[in-house]
């Protein structure tokens, strides 16, 4: 859903945000800013890939889906120890594909995709000044190829990137009624 259109029912807790979308998006920047107004744990999601991938996508190569299941599962480790532990929390994941989505919410419930949608010029802009990323703007095209956007029966709020990451924040902690758990 986009953000003003329509509501989510209340968040259930615990609950972890996958925040999401292509490469440049601005998921570790949205989700530090979250977890700092929230009081949340976050996890960098890239953080959890193993070498072979960070290296292959520093060389200009695409992952494949073999490449990625592994990682995959591991960012789905980290939301089921998160709820298990009865915590909220929040995690960067770019959950290209549903079935990327599924792995991640394989128990079913807990978990709320925060979709960072923008035009790839808006992404491929952010990417030419972006500095210390192993992603180069040259996988940009790979990845809105594999974008699947999430669907309508999927835990998820769709949020524009255009607005500054303040209000990018303020939009999705009002859209999932967590204003009240905001610090």
């Amino acid at each position: 859903m986009v953000a003003g259109q329509g509501a989510l029912p209340p968040v259930a807790r615990p609950v972890v945000l996958v925040v999401m979308g292509v490469s440049g998006c601005g998921k570790s920047t949205v989700a530090a800013l979250l977890a700092g107004q929230l009081g949340w744990p976050f996890e960098e999601g890239d953080s959890l890939h193993p070498q072979a991938n960070v290296k292959k996508m520093a060389a200009g190569h695409p992952l494949t889906d073999e490449d990625r299941w592994p990682w995959l599962a591991k960012v789905a480790d980290w939301v089921e120890e998160t709820l298990d532990a009865g915590e909220d929390g929040l995690i960067t994941c770019s959950a290209l594909k549903r079935s990327y989505r599924k792995v991640i919410n394989r128990r079913g419930s807990g978990v709320v995709f925060v979709f960072l949608s923008g035009s790839k010029e808006v992404i491929a802009a952010r990417l030419a000044v972006r500095r210390g990323h192993f992603m180069p703007t040259s996988l940009l095209d790979n990845q809105f190829s594999a974008l699947e956007e999430p669907a309508a029966d999927e835990p998820q709020i769709r949020i524009n990137v255009g607005p500054a990451p303040g209000v990018i924040t303020r939009e999705i902690i009002e859209e999932l009624g967590l204003s009240g758990r905001a610090e």
